[in-house]
């Protein structure tokens, strides 16, 4: 009776049947892992070219803009730029943000990148908030509805606002991004203003022949509209506050063009039935200060009404360089004057154009 052969001692053909299907199942995943390793290594230099090389060129101009929401997630950001043509790759983006942290801080705003930029440099745009950067000035003794043509005109902002109490807004130069909403931005003008005439009004000058901040204001707002210098603000101011002190009626122009205009620039002189006209804001006719300030008055303005120069001066005129000269006395005024009026009559000599000044039979503050 013959016996199986052992395992160990089966024929040489089978033993060599199963080394070569061995190595044929080595080769086969050596084979698979190595066509993984080098797609891997295929797609790892893709996404590096991706994120490092040059990005899409700009489909008009030289430079892509976009705007990221406030809130927007790390897909809507990825999505919106590629939407934009700004990045190729949508996952890439996502996947590098992600890598480098900068997921976690991305900011919302408006951006513009020069065409062909890089994903990377892209990526660190917004994760550091290089946003684009928009101002809006308004210039000191505008009136609160030439602000609003501003504010209205602008299309970086949206939406619409009422306009403001007359003096309301601190004339200032704001910095304002895209989509913001007008009535923010001008409450922002607002608040501003609060802040500033509280910080004033805390530090004021004792002795002040008003007791409101809102007069105060109303005061600011007529310094403003007679002299354009800044350090000539607080003389300027002594010479209304030593009128109210004393009784004395302002004697402004700048007032009786708001009564006029709403403070609109005439294009011409005041004539002298405006003078007598009557209206609520002719400080010709009434006594002491106009209901309602007549601009948005500047920091100086505010400043120079609230710490006026201590002076006896009562009068002012133009002295033909753009300021003013001051007198205490009506016949100091008068000869000042006399000089103005000279000044007026060279210039029309010489051709020049002249700028009109107050009527000679007129004790006014100002020109």
């Amino acid at each position: 009776m013959s016996k199986k052969p052992s395992p160990s001692r089966r024929p040489r053909a089978a033993r060599r049947e199963t080394a070569s299907l061995g190595r044929r199942l080595f080769r086969a995943l050596f084979g698979a892992a190595l066509t993984l390793v080098v797609v891997g290594v295929v797609a790892v230099l893709g996404a590096a070219f991706v994120y490092n090389g040059p990005g899409p060129a700009a489909k008009d101009g030289d430079k892509t803009t976009v705007v990221l929401r406030k809130g927007a997630s790390l897909p809507e950001i990825a999505a919106s730029l590629q939407r934009g043509g700004v990045i190729r790759s949508s996952s890439v983006f996502m996947t590098a943000a992600k890598l480098t942290g900068a997921a976690r801080g991305l900011k919302a705003g408006e951006y513009e990148f020069k065409s062909r930029a890089s994903m990377a440099a892209v990526l660190d745009a917004i994760r550091h908030g290089r946003i684009v950067r928009h101002w809006i000035t308004v210039p000191e003794g505008l009136t609160s509805d030439m602000v609003m043509d501003i504010l209205n005109k602008s299309d970086v902002l949206t939406g619409s606002a009422a306009t403001p109490p007359e003096g309301a807004i601190l004339p200032e130069t704001y910095e304002v991004q895209r989509g913001e909403d007008r009535a923010a931005v001008l409450q922002r003008m607002m608040d501003d203003r609060d802040k500033l005439l509280n910080q004033l009004w805390a530090h004021r000058q004792s002795g002040l022949p008003f007791n409101t901040k809102e007069e105060a204001v109303t005061l600011a707002s007529i310094v403003e509209k007679e002299t354009g210098k800044a350090n000539e603000r607080p003389h300027v101011a002594s010479v209304f506050i030593n009128r109210l002190r004393t009784g004395m009626r302002l004697g402004s122009d700048p007032t009786i063009i708001y009564g006029i205009s709403r403070g609109r620039p005439l294009g011409r002189g005041i004539r002298l039935s405006e003078l007598q006209r009557p209206t609520p804001y002719n400080t010709y006719l009434i006594s002491g200060l106009p209901p309602t300030p007549i601009a948005n008055p500047g920091r100086a303005a505010l400043a120079a009404v609230l710490n006026p120069d201590k002076t006896d001066d009562l009068y002012f005129v133009a002295d033909g360089t753009g300021g003013h000269v001051f007198a205490a006395t009506l016949e100091q005024h008068n000869a000042n004057v006399a000089k103005w009026r000279q000044i007026e009559r060279d210039r029309a000599g010489a051709g020049a154009p002249v700028v009109p000044a107050p009527p000679a039979a007129k004790p006014l503050a100002g020109g």
